[in-house]
């Protein structure tokens, strides 16, 4: 449930869950620990459309592994989940993301804690989505990341600021709304190449 506000999907108000819309969480919400291998943990996508009691088909299981394999992990899927490196755990989410096959995809800082490799499948695989006609959501904080893999921005300091091309909302005027007058803030932004 929205703790306020109103949500609106394919003209609908939402009140809950919504199969068509998959939510990637950040790596931190997780236990680990939990004793679950990798290629559990990506048929977890599947658990709403079966009983608790029925048993995953050979199929389900295919479909998993041909999901780690877009993301390079079907060689892990035994593995226990605390086992992975951080990029490798964020891999697995987006493994059971596409396992479950939605036209909406909402991550929540995908890119944070991962290494260069796994940053440059992550951006291939958004673009890969995109071009499916999916959409892609993915807050950040890393402007480059934001800059050089969207097409499109909502800058949000409690609220918008800017919406739309990277290269227009990451000017000197909206940055400074977002970040105030903190010195140095549009170097390091200009140094990036973020702005001129």
């Amino acid at each position: 449930q929205p703790s306020h506000g109103l949500v609106i999907f394919n003209g609908q108000p939402v009140s809950g869950p919504d199969p068509c819309v998959i939510y990637v969480p950040q790596r931190t919400l997780v236990d680990w620990t939990f004793p679950i291998s990798v290629l559990d943990v990506v048929l977890m996508a599947r658990m709403h459309q079966r009983s608790r009691l029925r048993a995953f088909l050979q199929n389900d299981r295919q479909s998993a592994l041909t999901a780690l394999a877009k993301v390079g992990m079907d060689h892990l899927s035994g593995v226990q989940i605390s086992q992975l490196s951080g990029g490798q755990q964020q891999r697995v989410f987006l493994a059971r993301a596409l396992l479950a096959e939605g036209e909406v995809y909402l991550l929540d800082e995908p890119f944070t804690g991962i290494d260069a490799p796994t940053q440059e499948l992550i951006t291939r695989l958004f673009q890969d989505l995109c071009q499916s006609g999916k959409t892609v959501i993915a807050a950040t904080h890393d402007f480059e990341q934001a800059m050089d893999g969207s097409d499109r921005v909502v800058l949000i300091n409690r609220k918008i600021l800017a919406d739309g091309p990277p290269q227009l909302v990451f000017s000197p005027e909206t940055l400074q709304l977002a970040y105030g007058s903190h010195l140095g803030f549009l170097s390091r932004f200009a140094a990036a190449g973020i702005v001129q």
